[in-house]
């Protein structure tokens, strides 16, 4: 499989550091936030990977590439185990594309859309998991319940005020073996509170067969100029089966300020 990190965005509510520095790169424990989503992608076998990103970005793809006197520096100063871990990248093949103007996480992963050849992951670096398998790899081994190569999005209980900020999911049935595998009969984009059809929210992961990426030019630019992943699964919804997972562990929101300094506060816990 291969997994998709869109990360063009500005960054724009953490002004003025992403001036200067790319949202992504913002430590995390010992580790910037791009890091962590690269290592989900390692640890579920994902070892091909494409970064999204705007102009002015290319530091993160530049973080995991290798660097031979930076390597020989640490060599000399003994520090052999800072090699093992810049090591730990060598095996991903990394690729990059532009996304020129922000239209939307449709938009955004459409850019590579040459490039996917079969099911692909989608990690959104505003969500980071804890626990003790991450977000994707639980979406991957719930995928192996379901009998089509359908797309499957990660789910979570989401507080009832603050469920107008999430796509919410309508849930038709629950998987007889698995029953946090659910399959869906509809999706709404940021409902109000009471008119919401569950209280399942929609978290920064995704599986999705190629067939999306035909659908997605086809919806248009339809909600405020923008191209929406789930708009696109609504129409897939007509033709084939989209499921939800509901996953384990602890999510840390690190989209806003308020929500990373808090996924510090947690990572080191």
């Amino acid at each position: 499989m291969q997994a998709i990190l869109p990360v063009a965005g500005l960054g724009t509510r953490f002004l003025p550091w992403t001036k200067a520095v790319p949202k992504e790169l913002l430590p995390l424990g010992t580790q910037p936030i791009i890091a962590h989503l690269v290592d989900e992608c390692i640890d579920a076998g994902i070892t091909d990977i494409c970064f999204v990103i705007s102009e002015g970005k290319e530091s993160i793809a530049k973080y995991f590439e290798e660097d031979p006197r930076l390597t020989d520096e640490l060599t000399r100063r003994d520090k052999l185990h800072h090699i093992e871990d810049l090591k730990r990248y060598d095996s991903v093949r990394f690729h990059t594309v532009y996304q020129k103007d922000q239209l939307g996480d449709g938009h955004a992963i459409l850019q590579a859309s040459d490039w996917v050849e079969g099911p692909v992951a989608i990690l959104f670096g505003d969500d980071l998991f804890i626990g003790d398998a991450p977000g994707v790899r639980q979406l991957i081994e719930a995928h192996k319940h379901v009998e089509s190569e359908g797309a499957i999005v990660a789910l979570e209980n989401v507080p009832k005020e603050l469920i107008h900020k999430y796509g919410v999911v309508e849930v038709h049935s629950e998987h007889e073996a698995e029953p946090r595998l659910k399959k869906l009969k509809g999706m709404v984009e940021k409902p109000h509170p009471d008119q919401a059809p569950s209280s399942l929210g929609i978290v920064g992961r995704y599986i999705l067969p190629k067939s999306t990426f035909d659908i997605l030019p086809q919806i248009g630019e339809g909600h405020g100029g923008e191209i929406r992943i789930i708009d696109a699964l609504i129409e897939q919804l007509k033709s084939e089966p989209v499921h939800g997972y509901e996953c384990k562990g602890t999510r840390l929101d690190t989209g806003t300020p308020e929500g990373y300094r808090d996924a510090v506060g947690k990572w080191g816990e």
